[in-house]
C-alpha cells in the first residue's frame, strides 16, 4: 500500500476519520435506553455478536481493564440485562450471557439507528447510495481490524 501520510491519500484518510467520528456521534444520540452508557451498550453489542464470554474475554474485546469490566458487568446484571453463569470448565470463573430483555433492547436500538441512517440515505442520489453500499463491507472490515 502507498504512503497514506501525504497528498490526496492523507486528505482522504483525514476526511474518512472526520466523517466516521461525526456519524458515530450522531448515531450514539439515537439510543433507546438513555440510562445505559455507550460502554454498556458496546458490551451488550459484543455479547450479541460474539455470544457469551467471561468478564476477562469481554475486557479484551472492549479494550478495558478487567476491574472496569467487572464493574460494567455488575451494572448490567443489576439492570437485568446480563446474567452470570458458572463457567463450564473453570469453577473459579463466570460466563456473562445477555438476557432476553437485553436482546429486545438491542433490537429496538438497531431498528431506531437503522431508521435514522435510512433517513439520511434518502438524501443521496443513486450513484452515492451505490458507492456507500459498496463501501459498507470495507468499513466493516476496518471496524474489526
Amino acid at each position: 500500500m502507498s504512503d497514506l501520510t501525504h497528498g490526496d491519500d492523507a486528505a482522504a484518510v483525514n476526511s474518512l476519520r472526520s466523517a466516521v467520528m461525526r456519524l458515530s456521534r450522531r448515531l450514539k444520540h439515537q439510543r433507546v435506553d438513555e440510562s445505559l452508557s455507550p460502554t454498556e451498550m458496546s458490551v451488550l453489542g459484543t455479547l450479541a455478536r460474539c455470544g457469551s464470554a467471561t468478564p476477562g474475554e469481554l475486557a479484551r474485546k472492549e479494550h478495558v481493564q478487567p476491574p472496569s469490566m467487572t464493574r460494567i458487568v455488575a451494572l448490567l446484571e443489576a439492570k437485568g440485562l446480563v446474567r452470570l453463569e458458572p463457567h463450564p470448565e473453570d469453577r473459579r470463573q463466570k460466563v456473562v450471557t445477555q438476557t432476553e430483555q437485553a436482546e429486545a433492547m438491542l433490537e429496538e436500538s438497531r431498528r431506531k439507528r437503522n431508521a435514522f441512517l435510512a433517513g439520511l440515505v434518502e438524501g443521496l442520489d443513486e450513484d452515492e447510495w451505490a458507492t456507500l453500499r459498496a463501501a459498507a463491507p470495507v468499513l466493516e472490515k476496518l471496524a474489526h481490524l
